[in-house]
């Protein structure tokens, strides 16, 4: 039989995968054929979360010129590289757009349609509309891959999960929230793909509480104005009278950062430089293992601030104090964050212009409002400046911030899964929505559609109904008959509602700390519960404990995601071609 390859997920990631491997099957492929089976019950390329059939409301949240599908020579890999075009070059539009994803959905289409024909004559490709339900088979022989409403199974010489994001199971708290509101009649929503979500019974003018400030609001955002009717006008919103009221909050209490409104000049940071291959190796040699926060993120602050400080001495020298030979020297050698703090204070007169990751992690710690309207006067107050100074290059340090936190995700996914904390802080500060997309929720708070709830929002659910408090309006609660968790589901093996994901936990496979598949650092293969690695099984994605930084990759960044889809390809292709060369003989 000819050699079977099953890539289970056609969206972005498969369709990368399938890139990478027609690039690198001249130089490691010559057996007398294959047959490469896409199974995924959405379309090639574009998957689920860019298909065609959703909202043109919906946009990227980066420029259609930060969004590449095509590696460059940037990437650490052994493979060839095959440059092509950005979003914006491919679709004709300006750089700076955010475009809506169903053109990135197309774009995706496209990429895929060009992978698949760059792909060897004997490559017979085979896409199957439908759900795995579960692989068999012995470690050492051909695999098994069992679709719905199928009987009998895809035979598959190497299996490749390409799952993206994916449903989950209720945890605790959700299953008591989603079990109070149907005793009482109420509407609770838990983590989903907003996209996906069936909102109608979120009724016009009803107070609704949402828990969660980041993309997944946005997109909830949009749908219940200008999907309902509403319209802006300048910086006024227009009501439809359709629309709920929404009353938010999250941990944080603020939105994510928008994205950075000015393009990079002049001279980028040296990275990495405290945060490196070195560095990485010598975590990973440690008998004991490495604690993170003990460890890490010592080497993290010291990375991002050599980023800012790397570009404020050498473009705003006038706002320093001394050279920055000499900073960079003191910078080198200081280790402690209280000494790197005096070091800082003295070299930087004003504090506008140092890093501070604790505050901008935790801009409401400690901030109390006496009213309501107080509040939400000051939140406004506070995303306007944001908003203001990501759009000024006078703190473009901030966007030498955002190349290091780049670096340093390139760097850490070497480590494996470092807890949920780091990517919750690298998407706040480095994945947040377009600047309009905030001028929108000024002009909806202004408007009295969206209400801030505050930092550390509390919910509980008593007296039939859901109530929502914070303490950042001391003895303030809002009361609600509807609670839309914005979030996305937690990507784990356990809670999984994939039925792949959740037979391979039974079978055994390796976990992470925080619930991901575990996979090898280089090729990424399927970890099993004693550290082995499958020999006919890889995972790449959100789900695994090598998941890499946003959804897609700016060009000329390194893209570790684009590295590990080569060694992925590689990894296959050199087993499947050992395999054809062992049935010729």
């Amino acid at each position: 039989m000819r050699p079977s390859l099953v890539i289970v997920g056609a969206g972005p990631r498969g369709t990368g995968l399938i890139e990478r491997i027609a690039a690198n099957a001249p130089e490691l492929y010559d057996g007398s054929g294959l047959d490469l089976h896409l199974v995924d019950p959405h379309p090639p390329g574009a998957g689920r979360v860019w298909r065609a059939a959703q909202s043109p409301l919906l946009w990227m949240n980066s420029h259609a010129e930060d969004v590449t599908m095509f590696t460059d020579e940037t990437v650490d890999m052994a493979g060839p590289v095959r440059p092509g075009p950005t979003l914006h070059e491919w679709a004709g539009i300006d750089g700076r757009t955010f475009a809506d994803r169903q053109l990135q959905g197309a774009y995706l289409r496209w990429v895929h349609e060009q992978a698949v024909a760059a792909l060897p004559s004997s490559v017979s490709v085979h896409h199957h509309p439908r759900r795995a339900l579960r692989v068999s088979g012995p470690r050492e022989g051909r695999q098994r891959v069992w679709l719905e409403g199928r009987p009998r199974p895809l035979p598959a010489d190497l299996v490749v999960l390409t799952l993206g994001h994916l449903d989950a199971e209720l945890d605790d708290e959700q299953r008591d929230l989603a079990a109070y509101a149907r005793a009482h009649g109420l509407v609770h929503l838990p983590p989903d793909f907003t996209a996906d979500s069936d909102l109608s019974a979120l009724a016009p003018g009803e107070p609704v509480l949402v828990r969660g400030f980041g993309l997944a609001f946005v997109d909830l955002m949009a749908l219940l104005t200008e999907g309902r009717g509403g319209r802006y006008d300048g910086d006024t919103y227009l009501p439809s009278g359709r629309e709920p009221v929404l009353h938010v909050g999250s941990r944080r209490g603020v939105p994510y950062h928008s994205k950075i409104g000015y393009d990079w000049t002049g001279e980028r940071p040296p990275l990495p430089r405290f945060l490196g291959p070195a560095q990485i190796d010598g975590l990973l040699a440690r008998p004991a293992g490495f604690d993170f926060r003990r460890d890490v993120w010592p080497l993290v602050e010291k990375e991002l601030g050599f980023a800012h400080y790397h570009r404020l001495f050498t473009v705003h020298p006038e706002r320093t104090a001394m050279p920055w030979s000499d900073f960079e020297e003191k910078y080198a050698v200081v280790e402690a964050a209280a000494e790197r703090e005096t070091l800082v204070a003295s070299a930087v007169p004003d504090p506008r212009d140092r890093l501070d990751l604790a505050a901008l992690d935790r801009p409401l710690e400690g901030a109390r409002y006496a009213t309501h309207e107080a509040f939400q006067e000051g939140l406004r107050e506070y995303v306007e400046t944001d908003l203001s100074r990501r759009h000024d290059p006078r703190y473009s340090p901030d966007l030498a911030v955002f190349l290091g936190l780049l670096s340093v995700y390139g760097q850490l996914v070497r480590l494996g899964d470092i807890g949920g904390r780091w990517h919750g802080l690298f998407s706040y500060l480095a994945s947040g929505p377009p600047g309009p997309r905030l001028r929108q929720l000024l002009a909806l708070s202004r408007a009295g559609v969206l209400r801030f709830v505050g930092a550390d929002m509390e919910v509980r659910a008593e007296d039939g109904v859901f109530r929502a408090s914070s303490p950042t309006v001391p003895g303030h609660s809002v009361e609600a008959r509807a609670l839309v968790e914005a979030r996305l589901p937690e990507p784990t093996v356990r809670r999984a509602l994939d039925p792949l994901l959740r037979a391979l936990h039974t079978e055994g496979v390796a976990e992470s700390p925080d619930g991901l598949l575990r996979v090898d650092r280089v090729d990424g293969r399927v970890l099993d519960r004693s550290g082995r690695p499958h020999p006919r099984r890889f995972a790449l994605g959100p789900h695994t404990d090598g998941r890499t930084p946003g959804a897609f990759t700016r060009p000329r960044t390194g893209g570790p995601a684009f590295r590990q889809n080569d060694a992925t390809a590689r990894a296959a292709l050199e087993f499947l071609g050992e395999l054809a060369g062992r049935a010729a003989a």
